[in-house]
């Protein structure tokens, strides 16, 4: 048996490429845009980067959304290249924050809709996960059984 374990070794690749491929990520980025030959250089900008699979761009909300399996990072760096001032989208849905008007959460400069994504927007970890006030509301419908 050992010979034949031997032969086998041998005879198989065992140089077999171990690539990590990326992860399919969305990326978004906001950038003022002022006209349409701002949003074609972002767009051309982007889109040559490898791994680049859609661009979305809402010049509106002054937002660049990128999908594909790159880093973010990169995607930052190649629209700031274009001479343009980026930042990664700094906003979160108005819907999904606790405390929308929490200290630095309110921004007038927000699209509408958006607050900006920060920690005082969201309750803190240890927070018990359901009100006490809401247990015994007349709206909670399970309120009979705790009673």
């Amino acid at each position: 048996m050992g010979f034949i374990d031997h032969i086998s070794e041998v005879c198989s690749d065992t140089r077999t490429r171990k690539s990590k491929r990326k992860a399919m990520q969305t990326v978004e980025i906001k950038v003022k845009m002022d006209c349409d030959g701002c949003e074609r250089r972002i767009r051309n900008a982007v889109s040559s980067i490898k791994g680049v699979r859609s661009v979305d761009i809402n010049r509106k909300q002054s937002k660049v959304t990128v999908s594909g399996y790159m880093e973010p990072n990169k995607v930052l760096n190649q629209v700031k290249s274009t001479g343009k001032k980026a930042e990664i989208w700094p906003y979160v849905q108005y819907n999904l924050a606790y405390y929308p008007y929490a200290p630095g959460a309110y921004d007038k400069r927000a699209p509408s809709g958006y607050v900006r994504n920060v920690v005082q927007a969201f309750p803190s970890p240890n927070a018990p996960a359901e009100k006490y006030t809401s247990i015994f509301s007349d709206e909670n419908v399970n309120a009979c059984s705790v009673m």
